[in-house]
């Protein structure tokens, strides 16, 4: 550890996840003293998941459980969340209650242990749509699509002033958000909170949004995983990944290591106040190109366009991640061919079910 970082006692929460157990690594290898919590969600671990070495059974959903974690404590790493678009609007309670309840249980427990520092794990998804430019309106936002546009196959954003096609471009933090489905809108309420949180108490709270994160141990055969993950466990099947509209969908993928480095620089340098800042990759890519780069890696079948949809997804979202690098010093290593020839092999973690 530099001379000038002062080592730290961290809380990770979601320490034994696919996104948690890296920053739990570049969090020990930089000299700070880490305090590891995981509830084993079902749906994120399989319902028989052991307890990894390390990792204390505890649940940010529980008043108790928290104020045991936080003894000692400088700041909070809250990885902890239930992710993915999910299966359908029943999911809706279990999105509020580990994501939001979680975060408002764990902010109290903050608050009374004297814990004012809290980096927090969320995503690209509250912007909804990307950015968009009409070549005769310019910036503007488009409409959700609508279901007979999908139904035929014209998956773009049309404008919503003279219907041309829209060009998509680079999100800034700045963007107005607009969740589009009950996980992003659950990830949005974590923002809001932690904004509200640091209000009132003075504290510092840093939301990291993540873009499409891959790599190693992610989860096996889940919905709430992400879509690298669903590509990988079809090839590990050997079953050709199924691409969702036309595969044209624009995308920034990002390296779980980078993901990791990002949440140690928030860790190591705190920023007043709530301050939100996108963590991606800087390079955007086509979603049936990560599909076919992954089949290609493995030596798998290739991918299937299926031209198949989902209401909830939206079509292009990649986003600027200039203010993190201003802010943080952060800049993303890995690019996309070096993350998926080590991806296609690597092991996934445990095949939950439900």
């Amino acid at each position: 550890m530099p001379p000038s970082v002062e080592r730290m006692r961290v809380l990770v929460t979601g320490a034994a996840g696919f996104i948690g157990s890296h920053v739990v690594e570049q969090l020990l290898l930089a000299g700070h003293e880490v305090r590891q919590v995981d509830c084993m969600l079902a749906a994120a671990h399989g319902p028989l998941a052991p307890l990894p070495d390390g990792v204390e059974l505890g649940d940010v959903r529980s008043a108790e459980s928290m104020d045991s974690a936080l003894e000692d404590i400088d700041v909070v790493c809250h990885q902890a969340a239930m992710v993915g678009l999910g299966v359908d609007v029943q999911d809706l309670p279990d999105y509020v209650s580990c994501n939001d309840l979680g975060t408002a249980v764990l902010l109290a427990a903050m608050t009374r242990a004297g814990v004012g520092r809290l980096v927090l794990a969320s995503s690209m998804v509250v912007y909804g749509e990307g950015r968009y430019d009409c070549p005769e309106h310019g910036l503007v936002r488009p409409s959700p699509r609508a279901v007979e546009d999908l139904d035929a196959g014209r998956f773009e954003p049309r404008c919503a002033f003279c219907g041309s096609d829209l060009v998509p471009g680079q999100v800034t933090e700045e963007a107005p958000t607009d969740p589009r489905n009950g996980y992003a809108a659950s990830k949005l309420a974590q923002e809001h909170l932690a904004s509200s949180w640091a209000r009132a108490t003075g504290g510092s709270a840093t939301a990291l949004r993540y873009h499409n994160v891959y790599g190693p141990r992610m989860p096996r055969d889940t919905p709430y995983a992400g879509v690298a993950s669903l590509f990988r466990s079809a090839l590990e099947r050997g079953e050709a990944p199924r691409v969702f509209e036309d595969g044209q969908q624009r995308r920034d993928f990002v390296h779980v290591d980078d993901v990791a480095t990002a949440n140690l620089l928030a860790v190591e340098k705190e920023l007043p106040g709530f301050r939100a800042l996108n963590v991606g990759s800087g390079s955007v890519h086509l979603l049936g190109d990560l599909a076919r780069q992954l089949s290609e890696a493995r030596g798998g079948p290739a991918p299937v366009v299926t031209g198949e949809f989902r209401l909830g997804d939206v079509r292009h979202v990649t986003a600027s991640s200039d203010l993190a690098a201003s802010e943080l010093g952060y800049r993303a290593q890995v690019t996309l061919a070096e993350g998926v020839t080590g991806f296609a092999t690597a092991p996934l973690r445990g095949a939950p079910s439900r």
